[in-house]
């Protein structure tokens, strides 16, 4: 989480038992890779609270290591890995194209973020009582447009009800954390992706996500 080094290494937890518990439930291969997504966000924020005792501890290899893997999730892996996850369970055809058109968007912003990792140190700081992550080529508009097309864009092209949800709630939080915490964005909006990845959990402890697509998307 964005608060504290105890908030984020309890957020992380609780998160990781319950992808645990996803990804057991998936029923086919297709599914599996969306039903990772509340444990991979699970090992994030457990990352995030090791970046948080770093400054505590006065430990700057940790620091070093444990911002970069947070950063390589939050601007390598997401871009690349939810249109992936998403298009894989993807059964319309039009939709799949529209999908894999936001893959390769995510594939492009995810390499140029993956070299901006080695262009220029990547920085964490704590302001106020956030993380804040910096590096000069993160929030260019361009990079900006192409990870949202990557990352919200492709849920929303889904005929998937749960992870059209997914993709509207993750926009509105996306907001509300550019709107209230600017500089800090990129640790809480993870953090609100995070939260928001318990939904992925109940659907399919509820229902099987191969059963939840919306006949009308179809056509």
């Amino acid at each position: 989480m964005c608060f504290s080094a105890t908030a984020s290494l309890v957020a992380g937890g609780a998160l990781s038992a319950v992808g645990v518990v996803t990804t057991a439930k998936a029923k086919t291969k297709k599914e599996l890779p969306f039903a990772m997504v509340p444990l991979l966000f699970g090992i994030q924020q457990l990352t995030e609270g090791f970046v948080w005792l770093s400054f505590s501890w006065n430990a700057a290899t940790l620091n070093l290591i444990t911002t970069y893997i947070f950063s390589l999730f939050a601007f390598v892996v997401w871009p690349v890995y939810v249109p992936f996850a998403v298009g894989l369970m993807e059964t319309v055809p039009w939709r799949k194209k529209a999908i894999y058109a936001c893959q390769i968007a995510g594939l492009a912003v995810g390499a140029y973020l993956l070299y901006s990792h080695t262009a220029s140190l990547v920085i964490s700081e704590i302001i106020g009582r956030h993380v804040v992550y910096s590096n000069s080529h993160f929030y260019q508009f361009a990079v900006m447009v192409l990870y949202f097309a990557a990352t919200i864009v492709s849920c929303l092209f889904s005929s998937k009800r749960i992870i059209r949800v997914f993709g509207v709630c993750a926009f509105l939080l996306a907001m509300v954390a550019a709107w209230f915490y600017t500089q800090a964005f990129v640790s809480v909006w993870c953090f609100f992706a995070a939260v928001l990845s318990f939904i992925v959990f109940w659907h399919f402890r509820s229902n099987p996500i191969t059963e939840r697509v919306d006949p009308k998307l179809k056509l």
